[in-house]
């Protein structure tokens, strides 16, 4: 089985990725926008939601896009979660 048909997904689709990182840290969205950026083309401030926790350590910042692939989601996901500064992604 092809990995591409190893989804319930149907491309391309709108999706959302999450990813959480400290409150301290200067620029997180922008470090976020950056890297989902270089698997999005044309991706902007807009896409993005930022929300901090209850009790204000963490941040997360949610963005959406138009998903083409699940390589594409999948290389998304693994250069989030390689990053020092992102303690969480969903």
């Amino acid at each position: 089985m092809n990995q591409e048909n190893q989804t319930l997904l149907e491309f391309p689709c709108e999706f959302s990725v999450k990813a959480m990182g400290l409150s301290s840290h200067p620029d997180f969205e922008t470090l976020i926008l950056e890297i989902v950026s270089l698997h999005v083309p044309d991706l902007t401030a807009q896409n993005c939601r930022t929300r901090q926790s209850k009790n204000g350590k963490y941040l997360s910042v949610s963005v959406t896009f138009q998903a083409t692939s699940k390589t594409q989601l999948d290389a998304i996901y693994y250069a989030l979660t390689d990053h020092t500064d992102v303690v969480m992604s969903l």
